[in-house]
């Protein structure tokens, strides 16, 4: 089963840009990933510019064939459009409250210095979404699926 998440990066004019992941959205996979291996603009921008993903790896890669798993690469990550010829979809909101709530079960949000992450739309009194610092969720979930016998 899909834990679905979008990751996104504010930009200069406020906006959030943004892209769909289907596979491992929760902490412990693509935020664990995103954590190790995404501190660079660029290279949060060359991610998402990849629009739509099916599995996060921890390098972007090159084009490889969708439909054939014995030829990918583990560590690349993998693309509904630029390994499967699909619509290229990046998404564009006006602000945070906006983004979330489009979202899916968790959202990655790259503040210019760290990851935060947003666990299935939560929100303040306010009605404003609530983040997390996300190596602290990655920690708390590991522990938690540890001492469930999952890891």
């Amino acid at each position: 089963m899909a834990t679905r998440a979008r990751i996104g990066f504010e930009a200069q004019d406020g906006t959030i840009v943004s892209s769909y992941h289907h596979w491992d959205g929760y902490p412990a996979g693509n935020g664990r990933i995103l954590q190790e291996n995404y501190q660079d603009l660029a290279k949060i921008e060359a991610l998402i510019a990849l629009g739509s993903i099916s599995s996060l790896g921890p390098e972007l890669g090159e084009k490889q064939d969708f439909d054939d798993r014995s030829t990918q690469k583990d560590e690349w990550t993998l693309a509904y459009n630029r390994d499967r010829g699909e619509e290229l979809h990046v998404s564009e909101y006006d602000d945070i409250p906006s983004w979330i709530d489009d979202m899916e079960e968790y959202a990655y949000l790259w503040n210019g210095r760290e990851w935060l992450v947003n666990d299935h739309g939560a929100k303040d009194d306010n009605g404003f979404p609530v983040f997390d610092l996300l190596e602290v969720k990655i920690k708390t979930e590991t522990a938690r699926l540890k001492a469930a016998g999952y890891l």
